[in-house]
């Protein structure tokens, strides 16, 4: 499923300042991800040290403005996105790969001489200016926007058995290895980093929880706005697992100038907000900030989410099981719009199944209040109905989770995705065992005209009756 993110706010003049600048320094268009400042020479070296800067799409502009008259002047290759909406795919981590979030400008400097010169010119060039951390590459100086790791230039590969590719670079023996480029270390062994006097001892805050009390072990996931991890909870005399969802200062900012920060923020104040309305949401434990992040501490759940749930299992769930689940979940979405609150995230993927076959709910960072309007849509495509636009939520602002309600219902009774593309919802529902009553609410959840999708509590109350009705 791809991630929809859907913005009413276009920001015509950054735009069109961008490919302006492209256009001048970067004429050599792909047709793809990329732009190129010139042609490759035949001279070029195959590998060597490259110099990645990082921006964000509000800053992405001003970073070529500063850095590409001085690569230009020196004939140096470089590269940057074809677009500012190729940067936020970039940026996202969720595109082109986690590794690559924060590589906006990437430089082939023709020699180590060439690279440590450019290297200090091009972080003073950009000093200051917002921009999300690149994963895995070494960084030029504490705060800096300019990263650099040792690597291929051009396509050096290795055929693998299985016929896959993998990115290669030469050794001193002249043999192709992998080109490791998740290393930490920002190169190979037998390569001497020129730029190890400008490295200091990992000084950052030893003070911070993620140090003190808390111990992470496993990655959940991991994006441009930020990670989810489980980690061991120290605070309490019995350790416990818990999750901490990190939201990266920088991190997937998007038109509005939101971030992983702030979306980490809104989660924590929506969690307290609706903490007395009973929803299953996990509790929270706390909030810290470390290296200008903020961390969010919550309750470990025990159990799987939907999508994995099903995935799990050879057979499709009994009518009994899906009648419960849905009469559960519509419950849960009735007392989040009684609480004057709309969910907006309504999927699988944020449905724990506990192992007593209760059903709790994460990731209310898109949740807002029925009297707001929320200028970005969460979700995936084939949980959000096809009508969006900024005056939809004031006249109907539970609209979006009551159609996400009827999606994850088609999921769990068809065993896949709804699609806006399917001419008859109820033709598709077909299967042995068959409740009418069950389909028409799902045809009705998924209707076209917002206006005419039944309320949660409806919903939930006739799914009551037919589950009453089945034993």
């Amino acid at each position: 499923m791809r991630l929809s993110v859907k913005e009413t706010i276009t920001p015509r003049k950054l735009i069109a300042g961008y490919e302006a600048l492209c256009k001048k320094y970067l004429p050599i268009d792909s047709n793809d991800v990329w732009r190129f400042s010139r042609q490759i020479l035949a001279a070029e070296p195959d590998q060597g040290w490259k110099i990645h800067i990082s921006a964000t799409i509000h800053t992405a502009g001003k970073v070529l403005e500063k850095v590409a008259p001085v690569l230009k002047k020196q004939n140096v290759f470089f590269k940057a996105p074809r677009s500012l909406t190729e940067l936020g795919k970039i940026n996202s981590g969720m595109f082109y790969g986690y590794g690559q979030i924060g590589k906006f400008i990437t430089v082939y400097p023709q020699n180590e001489e060439e690279f440590v010169r450019l290297a200090e010119t091009l972080h003073q060039s950009t000093r200051g200016l917002a921009a999300p951390v690149i994963p895995f590459d070494l960084r030029y100086e504490e705060s800096s926007n300019v990263y650099y790791r040792y690597g291929a230039f051009t396509n050096l590969d290795i055929k693998e058995a299985d016929g896959t590719l993998t990115p290669a670079i030469f050794d001193p023996n002249g043999t192709l290895v992998p080109d490791v480029r998740n290393n930490e270390k920002g190169k190979p062994e037998w390569i001497s980093n020129p730029l190890s006097f400008k490295m200091t001892t990992d000084e950052s805050d030893t003070k911070s929880p993620l140090k003190t009390t808390y111990k992470i072990f496993k990655s959940l996931s991991q994006r441009g706005k930020g990670g989810v991890y489980m980690a061991l909870d120290f605070s309490s005399r019995q350790p416990r697992l818990c999750v901490i969802k990190e939201g990266c200062r920088n991190g997937e900012l998007n038109w509005l100038g939101r971030d992983g920060y702030d979306y980490v923020k809104r989660e924590a104040e929506v969690s307290e907000q609706l903490s007395s309305a009973r929803l299953g949401l996990p509790e929270k434990y706390e909030t810290f900030e470390s290296d200008s992040n903020l961390y969010l501490v919550t309750e470990y759940i025990e159990g799987k989410n939907l999508q994995e749930f099903l995935a799990e299992r050879k057979r499709r769930l009994s009518l009994k099981k899906v009648l419960e689940y849905s009469y559960k979940l519509a419950s849960l979405i009735e007392k989040i719009h009684a609480a004057e609150w709309v969910w907006h995230d309504c999927k699988p993927a944020n449905i724990i199944v506990t192992k007593n076959g209760n059903l709790r709910l994460l990731d209310f960072e898109g949740a807002y209040r029925k009297n707001e309007t929320s200028h970005i849509v969460w979700g995936t495509d084939d949980f959000l109905p096809s009508e969006w636009k900024p005056d939809s939520q004031k006249k109907n602002p539970a609209s979006f989770d009551l159609f996400a309600l009827g999606a994850v219902i088609y999921y769990l009774y068809c065993g896949r995705f709804y699609t806006n593309n399917d001419f008859s919802p109820f033709y598709k529902m077909r299967r042995r065992s068959i409740s009418p009553v069950l389909e028409k609410i799902v045809v009705a959840l998924l209707e076209k005209n917002p206006e005419k999708r039944p309320s949660a509590k409806t919903a939930a109350r006739l799914l009551r009756k037919e589950l009453e009705l089945r034993g």
